[in-house]
C-alpha cells in the first residue's frame, strides 16, 4: 500500500460520508476530505450506472485545479440504488423513508456506484454494480429501523452494515463494499492501473 502514497501524489476524497471516509482509509491510503458544493441533478434518459457515473463526475468537475496542488488526485464517487427502473435516492423524512424500504421488500435491486480519478491533466472513470436481495420486511420492522437508525443520508434508505442489513438482506451478488458506498477492491486495482499502467 505504501507504493500509492509514496505514489508523489496528494489524494483528496471528495465526499462527506463517513462510511466512505472509514472504507478508504482501511485499505490504508493517505487521504485529505474537501468537498464541493453540487447541483446532482441528472438527464432523465440516464438508467443505473450511469445516473452515478454523472453525478460522480459532476463533483469531480466542481474542483478548479488551479487551487489544489500540482499533484493533486481528486476521487469522487455517487452511489445510487436502482429498483424496477427507478432510480431510489435519498429519504427526505421518516414517512418517505418508509416507503422506499416498502419498495425495496422482498425484491432485488442494484446498487450502482460510480467512481472518477482527476488529475491535473488526467480522468478516468468505472462503476461497480451490485444486486441486493431484500426478504420481506414487516412494517413494524421498518417503523423501528427508520426511528432508530434515520437513515436520511443514505440512497435507498438503508445501510447494509445496519440493523436492517443484518436481518433483512438474504444475499448479495457483487461486493459488499459497494453496497456500503465505496467499492474499495475495484477502486484501489484501479488506481494503481491509473498511478503506475497510465
Amino acid at each position: 500500500m505504501n507504493e500509492l502514497n509514496n505514489s508523489g501524489y496528494h489524494f483528496i476524497l471528495a465526499s462527506q460520508s463517513p462510511r466512505r471516509h472509514f472504507l478508504l482509509g482501511e485499505i490504508g491510503l493517505k487521504f485529505e476530505i474537501q468537498v464541493k458544493s453540487t447541483d446532482e441533478n441528472y438527464p432523465a434518459d440516464l438508467k443505473c450506472e450511469y445516473i452515478a457515473l454523472f453525478v460522480s463526475k459532476v463533483k469531480s468537475e466542481a474542483f478548479d485545479f488551479i487551487e489544489l496542488p500540482e499533484n493533486a488526485l481528486v476521487i469522487t464517487a455517487d452511489t445510487i440504488v436502482w429498483l424496477e427502473g427507478e432510480c431510489i435516492g435519498k429519504p427526505v423524512d421518516e414517512y418517505d423513508a418508509r416507503q422506499m424500504l416498502g419498495k425495496l421488500s422482498g425484491k432485488k435491486h442494484t446498487v450502482a456506484t460510480g467512481v472518477c480519478f482527476k488529475t491535473r491533466d488526467r480522468f478516468h472513470s468505472f462503476y461497480v454494480n451490485t444486486d441486493v436481495y431484500f426478504r420481506h420486511l414487516k412494517p413494524e420492522e421498518i417503523d423501528y429501523y427508520v426511528e432508530k437508525y434515520k437513515p436520511f443520508d443514505k440512497a435507498g434508505a438503508y445501510g447494509i452494515q445496519e440493523w436492517i442489513g443484518y436481518v433483512g438482506v438474504e444475499r448479495i451478488e457483487g461486493s459488499y463494499f459497494n453496497v456500503m458506498g465505496l467499492p474499495v477492491q475495484r477502486l484501489y486495482c484501479e488506481l494503481q492501473k491509473f498511478i503506475f499502467e497510465p
